[in-house]
């Protein structure tokens, strides 16, 4: 889902009700449609269908058209979704972003969901159902959060005034799931309050009883959608039009103790009479020129204060003047720069020539700053230029780590021949190059493998097509997989030409080995294609076609950075960052690890323990397991329990728990990331990401095993927080992806940490690294975090 705009593009108005009158004289917020310019979006969550349907219809292709109504006439081009064919639910997730602007819309405006089925061929398309939402409620308040419609079988949306596809029935004719639906919007929005125990209970009931609802007693077809949701509401006014600066007295009824709220259009506006001496004030401070200048005792505490502020953290005019009547004396600190060029008044040109002519001189600064200069506050073509040289002495291995945020710091040039273009083009230049020489090739034979693998990709694409029309299960599709390389897809187990792995360019697949490839049981069945390659070993990754690998592979990126750092540290945890790649919008390639989840552990030796005994067996050893085994086991739970803890890693349950043979723990699957929940009624997750049954292979509670698992932990993030500046800017740059949870102004679904939090509080390191728990800057922060943990059970 798109975020909210920031407040000053939005045009937050601000008021304060009367205490008379208006509830407590508490401060209310909310924004005007007229001043959001930002495109209309919303997700096509998924629709279930009614048993009529599901009898009727034994495999149907469905879409889903999208229309726009304003005033009862259609307003743009209708857009559909991709096709779907996986069967019920049919789960599309997909966001859809109208040509039409948030300002544009009228008080009744309407969003007409029509869904189709193509299983009978483009020619002969039938019309599943329809229905039609109100954008605005009776209040002309922007309605928002996940909606469930009603679908009326059989009819086209009607998207008119008096629509005959209401999706919102009457109170008396709405089933139980519907009603629900209104209460989890309300627990979003914050109108019900939050206990935790309870929160819990009606969690699990609530899901159960959802799936029990679509399983037995669907009796109406119905479309989840979820509409955007803002920093706050968004109230209805016309484009152009003005707030109303007084209210007539005969509005108010004082017999009848009627409300009436007037907004007061002098509220969040600049006094001009401030305003002018506040410039003043400005230019007399930024007179000051004195090149020997020194701050004070007092003023140096202020100054170090400031460079310990996170790097999203805003200025304010004092801090701003206190940096620049200094600036020629922090020119030898070079953590200094970057606050700086933040207290700089870029609009002033001759403000801007004196601060681009001080940075030759100052301190070079490290790689972490240079990336904060690459962001979207920092528009000046010197200081971005600047940032790219100290770029340019980083070595290659390094620039890797940062590759996917320096491609997004080419969304803020203002050129398209700029410092950092031109960076990027020679680094891929070289490594062409490079990889010509490597392999005896010459540009357009590494152009030709570049086309190769993205054809195999292809390939991989239409046997998954294929797979998704049979409605078996894993174990059928998987020997259907192997009629297919037998037959029509016969070609790709022997390459005429060895192929570079998308993956791993270094390892050469010469063709697919039919027999060690198989389907997984999950719910988008993605496939296991093993691999042969020219040195006679194998290589297998995992196609995946329905979720959204851009989330994995940024979480995976920041791994193996930490991975890193840590290494850097002498501290190896003995991670496992595997390698993905999104090679479209919804599927991408990810690397085969051999091992198996922590729940099929359990389920059938039932402990970890039991398993590393088998595994790697040792009777004078910790627990009959080898001393490497066990200790290979702690340091890699330590790691990941630290680092799904600074990133808010949200989801987690035995499944996506994995361990191999030598004791190495890791985890899989980060769809919920910065604390992101995947119920909307789920309570908070526990902040360490660690289960009894993992605690229990230690020792339990009381052992020195666990005791040094502790240890590890504390060290790590200790040495983490020692980079959190790095770590944070990665996050920034990536405000702009359009990936879901990363936004500027935090996350967009439910109630989940404000990714704006966790960038404020990840640098500071007198505070907490993620906003909702203590940090464990000592041993007895990381057992508080741990307290109870055998009681706790892995969610969330």
């Amino acid at each position: 889902m798109p975020s909210a705009p920031d407040e000053a593009q939005a045009g937050v108005t601000t008021g304060t009700a009367d205490h008379s009158s208006c509830s407590g004289g508490k401060e209310f917020r909310f924004i005007l449609s007229q001043d959001i310019s930002l495109p209309l979006s919303f997700r096509v969550n998924r629709f279930v269908p009614d048993r009529t349907l599901l009898i009727e219809r034994s495999a149907p292709v469905l879409f889903v058209e999208c229309t726009l109504y304003i005033d009862g006439v259609q307003f743009g081009l209708s857009t559909n979704t991709r096709l779907k064919s996986l069967g019920s639910p049919y789960c599309w997730n997909e966001l859809v972003t109208l040509s039409a602007k948030y300002r544009d819309l009228t008080p009744f405006s309407h969003l007409a969901f029509t869904v189709w089925d193509m299983s009978s061929g483009e020619d002969n398309i039938y019309i599943v159902g329809g229905t039609t939402i109100s954008l605005f409620n009776s209040k002309n308040q922007l309605k928002t959060g996940r909606l469930r419609l009603r679908v009326w079988p059989n009819k086209m949306a009607d998207g008119s005034l008096s629509t005959s596809t209401p999706g919102k029935v009457p109170k008396t004719k709405r089933e139980e799931i519907e009603r629900l639906e209104r209460v989890a919007n309300k627990y979003i929005r914050g109108q019900i309050p939050h206990i935790g125990w309870l929160d819990n209970l009606i969690a699990n009931a609530a899901d159960k009883l959802e799936k029990e609802s679509e399983r037995t007693e669907n009796l109406h077809s119905s479309l989840i959608v979820e509409l955007c949701s803002f920093e706050h509401r968004v109230v209805f006014q016309e484009y152009g039009a003005k707030l109303h600066t007084s209210v007539p007295s005969s509005l108010v009824d004082i017999s009848k103790n009627k409300l009436v709220i007037a907004c007061d259009p002098e509220i969040g506006r600049i006094n001009p009479s401030e305003h002018k001496h506040s410039v003043l004030a400005w230019s007399l401070a930024r007179g000051v020129n004195d090149r020997e200048m020194k701050p004070s005792s007092v003023d140096r505490k202020l100054i170090q204060n400031i460079l310990k502020y996170p790097p999203t953290r805003t200025l304010n005019v004092d801090e701003k003047q206190l940096l620049w009547k200094f600036r020629f004396y922090l020119t030898s600190e070079k953590k200094a720069l970057v606050k700086f060029l933040l207290s700089v008044e870029w609009s002033d040109i001759q403000e801007a020539k004196q601060a681009v002519a001080l940075i030759p001189r100052w301190e070079s600064i490290d790689v972490a700053d240079a990336l904060g200069l690459l962001s979207p506050v920092f528009q000046n073509e010197e200081v971005r230029a600047y940032a790219v040289s100290v770029l340019e002495r980083a070595s290659d291995e390094e620039l890797q780590c940062y590759l996917l945020q320096l491609v997004q710091g080419l969304r803020f040039e203002r050129s398209d021949r700029s410092r950092l273009a031109h960076f990027l083009l020679c680094q891929i230049t070289n490594l062409l190059a490079f990889f010509a020489v490597h392999k005896e090739e010459n540009g357009f034979q590494v152009w030709q493998s570049l086309i190769e693998q993205a054809e195999l990709t292809a390939q991989l694409r239409s046997i998954m097509k294929e797979l998704s029309n049979v409605k078996h299960d894993a174990q059928t599709k998987g020997r259907i997989l192997e009629q297919l390389f037998s037959g029509i897809f016969s070609e790709l187990k022997n390459f005429s030409e060895p192929i570079p792995s998308p993956l791993t360019p270094t390892v050469l697949l010469d063709g697919i080995v039919p027999e060690e490839s198989l389907v997984f049981k999950s719910a988008n069945y993605p496939l296991c294609i093993a691999f042969s390659t020219v040195n006679g070993g194998t290589s297998k990754m995992i196609f995946k076609k329905g979720d959204n690998l851009r989330k994995d592979q940024l979480v995976i990126q920041i791994i193996s950075l930490m991975d890193r750092l840590l290494k850097s540290d002498n501290l190896d945890l003995h991670l496992t960052p595997y390698q993905v790649l999104a090679t479209g919008l919804e599927e991408g390639l990810v690397e085969f690890i051999p091992s198996i989840s922590v729940a099929k552990i359990i389920q059938k030796t039932g402990s970890i323990e039991s398993y590393l005994q088998k595994c790697n067996p040792d009777e004078d050893g910790p627990f009959g397991i080898t001393a490497q085994c066990l200790e290979t086991f702690i340091k890699s739970c330590a790691g990941y329990s630290v680092i799904t803890y600074i990133l808010g890693i949200g989801d987690r349950h035995l499944d996506n728990l994995l361990l191999q043979d030598d004791g190495r723990l890791f985890h899989v699957d980060f769809s919920y990331m910065l604390g992101e929940q995947p119920h909307r009624f789920a309570p908070p997750s526990p902040p360490m990401k660690l289960c009894k049954e993992m605690v229990e292979a230690m020792g339990g509670t009381e052992s020195e095993y666990y005791a040094r698992f502790k240890s590890y932990c504390c060290e790590a993030y200790n040495i983490l927080r020692k980079s959190s500046n790095l770590i944070l800017n990665l996050f920034y740059l990536m405000t702009g992806s359009n990936i879901e949870s990363i936004t500027d102004k935090g996350t967009s679904k439910g109630p989940t940490v404000s990714s704006e939090a966790f960038f404020s509080s990840l640098s500071d390191l007198s505070s907490p690294l993620v906003p909702y728990v203590d940090a464990p800057k000592t041993i007895n922060g990381i057992e508080a975090l741990l307290s109870g943990i055998c009681k706790l059970k892995l969610g969330g």
